[in-house]
């Protein structure tokens, strides 16, 4: 089995794990799992890779939820992924409205740096799965392996791998098509 102590792989959490809404997941009853998200999140923590949740949720900025039902909704799905045979090693989250600037929000690269400092992370070695161009542009302004996931918000840049769903992403890192260094 392989298995890098110092790799992660980074997942956003809307369009990836679960499905995205227009007016924001709001509470755990918003809270819907992707299609084969729990099972390839099964498949990652069998193949011992370390999953870290970084997502954008400005609908805490922008007043919508508190922090503190955010919280509870990213507990319930850390609760479910294990339940599910999966684990998720932390969530990191940008709180804050775009309007904020700050340096958090994705596409800007705070939380990847962040969670590389707090967690000794090599992101060169890294994957951030994500399903829009901030994402992309997160991961590789952090130096890691952007995958999209070809959703609504979906458009690939050069050298930017495409794929259905988190499902696909793991069946990738499974068939090593992605090498140790997250390149192909």
């Amino acid at each position: 089995m392989h298995w890098s102590p110092d790799r992660a792989i980074f997942l956003d959490r809307d369009g990836v794990i679960n499905r995205r809404l227009p007016g924001h997941v709001r509470s755990c009853a918003d809270f819907d799992f992707l299609p084969g998200g729990l099972a390839a999140l099964r498949r990652l923590h069998q193949r011992r890779e370390r999953v870290v949740v970084v997502t954008n949720q400005s609908a805490v900025g922008r007043g919508l939820i508190t922090r503190e039902e955010l919280d509870v909704i990213h507990e319930r799905m850390c609760e479910d992924v294990r339940r599910g045979g999966g684990h998720i090693e932390r969530v990191y989250v940008c709180p804050h409205a775009p309007s904020e600037r700050c340096d958090c929000r994705k596409p800007r690269h705070g939380l990847l740096l962040q969670a590389a400092r707090e967690l000794h992370i090599d992101l060169a070695d890294s994957i951030m799965v994500g399903d829009s161009v901030s994402d992309v542009l997160a991961a590789q302004a952090a130096g890691c392996q952007p995958i999209l996931v070809d959703g609504p918000c979906a458009t690939a840049g050069d050298g930017v791998l495409v794929v259905r769903d988190l499902c696909e992403a793991v069946s990738l890192l499974a068939s090593r098509r992605l090498s140790s260094r997250g390149r192909c």
